[in-house]
């Protein structure tokens, strides 16, 4: 049977964190609708009493209220224990605060408890959280801890199948130790299944509970229109229809260096930054930035004027682009339907999720352009001490040119490739299937 809720890599991290010694208050960060608040009660599941408060929820304005008051926190969480008559102990209590952003008072005041109240287990998020802490000179640094959360992987979305022994299979496989063939064609076909899903929690539910790509694409549909009705709460010197425009270019532009000027012809290079500034901030859009991959860390060498920009989920980018789910399921390659670059989307996105909770990501490609020379890869990751260049390709073909030139230039003893093709080697090139990029982080061979 399969289960209702969807198995979280962060639920250990939550765990760990609820079993700590000295604890801080939880700042739970990420874009819209990831499945922030759900997680939250999964793990209340494991404390004695759980206290929830949705500050856009009007039952809670009395609570609301109370944080505009000047009393100490004990005071404050006693008050809160009477109105949900709901018992707040240390130790055996979660308290949630959600969609903090409705309550200012609620992120400065976070700070007093882990002063007052050290024992006691609080987590707070909020949909637009990020543009309530930009404007925040401070919100308890060294008292509050982030952690941040995406939709899901591929890995998860394999766990919410119940795929247990095949996510298994492909967490042991590596370069050197390829998977069974029946595996590898099995996982490409469930790897076809999540470019055209994506990871949004609503989204996978639905899928493994109806197998219905109709339904889903609905859903699908339903979610870029909340993120687009939400573009006029972001920040009000964007104008709304800028931040459309920009939002559909990103996808439109898919391979390459992000051209401001096919956003809108008509705007200012800055007025493109700032919308991008802005969804970005949002989380739906992530930025990978050249780097010139000397030494780590990858930002300490940047150039900001090369940037790609890619979509936060690749079954939204999908919608947004109107592909045809078909096309992915049955074509040998998936060069056909790259014209939104979904295979580089979605191992961005895979990168971003295999990184720390704790660490607010960054992703980072190479780009070398010389008159009758121009090479690019993808990504440039960074494993321990360890700089590599990982170049993408949609098919099992392909030139690795530039990736060979990234390894001569900067002396590094090899490179990945990931691709539709089995685990194995070529020389000094280690290739990864798509759907395992995440296990270029496993223990080092």
């Amino acid at each position: 049977m399969k289960s209702e809720y969807a198995v979280r890599k962060i639920d250990k991290a939550l765990l760990e964190w609820k079993n700590e010694q000295d604890r801080k208050p939880l700042l739970l960060r990420g874009a819209r609708q990831v499945g922030k608040t759900s997680t939250v009660r999964q793990l209340a599941k494991s404390f004695k009493h759980y206290v929830e408060i949705d500050f856009l929820n009007s039952e809670n304005a009395d609570i609301f209220a109370l944080f505009s008051q000047n009393i100490p926190i004990k005071e404050l969480c006693q008050k809160i224990a009477v109105i949900k008559n709901i018992p707040i102990e240390e130790g055996k209590t979660l308290l949630f605060f959600d969609e903090i952003q409705a309550c200012p008072e609620t992120i400065e005041k976070r700070r007093y408890f882990y002063e007052q109240i050290p024992n006691l287990h609080v987590i707070a998020a909020g949909s637009l959280l990020e543009f309530s802490l930009e404007e925040l000179p401070s919100f308890g640094v060294g008292r509050i801890r982030s952690i941040f959360m995406y939709p899901l992987s591929f890995e998860e979305f394999l766990t919410f199948q119940n795929l247990n022994a095949l996510c298994d299979e492909m967490n042991k496989a590596s370069p050197g130790k390829p998977l069974d063939e029946i595996f590898h064609k099995k996982l490409l076909q469930e790897l076809r299944n999540f470019l055209i899903l994506g990871g949004m929690p609503e989204v996978v539910s639905n899928w493994c509970k109806t197998h219905d790509f109709l339904i889903c694409r609905q859903i699908q549909n339903d979610l870029l229109i909340s993120y687009q009705d939400d573009f006029s709460k972001y920040r009000k010197r964007v104008p709304v229809s800028r931040i459309q425009d920009v939002f559909r270019s990103v996808a439109e532009q898919g391979q390459g260096k992000f051209v401001y000027k096919r956003a809108n012809p008509d705007l200012r290079t800055e007025q493109i930054k700032a919308a991008l500034e802005v969804l970005i901030l949002a989380g739906l859009v992530y930025p990978v930035t050249h780097t010139a991959a000397n030494g780590i860390p990858l930002g300490a060498e940047l150039r900001e004027d090369y940037k790609r920009m890619i979509y936060f989920d690749t079954g939204l980018l999908q919608r947004q682009l109107n592909l045809k789910a078909e096309d992915i399921l049955v074509s040998e390659d998936f060069d056909v339907i790259n014209k939104g670059a979904i295979a580089e989307t979605f191992i961005g996105n895979e990168l971003m999720k295999a990184a720390s909770f704790y660490e607010k990501n960054e992703l980072y490609c190479w780009h070398k352009e010389e008159p009758g020379s121009n090479a690019e890869v993808d990504y440039v990751i960074q494993r321990g001490s360890e700089i590599i260049p990982v170049e993408v390709k949609a098919s099992k073909k392909g030139s690795m040119q530039s990736l060979r030139q990234f390894l001569t230039l900067k002396e590094k003893p090899y490179g990945i490739r990931t691709s539709l093709e089995n685990f194995c080697e070529y020389d000094d090139i280690k290739v990864y299937p798509l759907y395992a990029i995440k296990n270029v982080f496993n223990v080092i061979e």
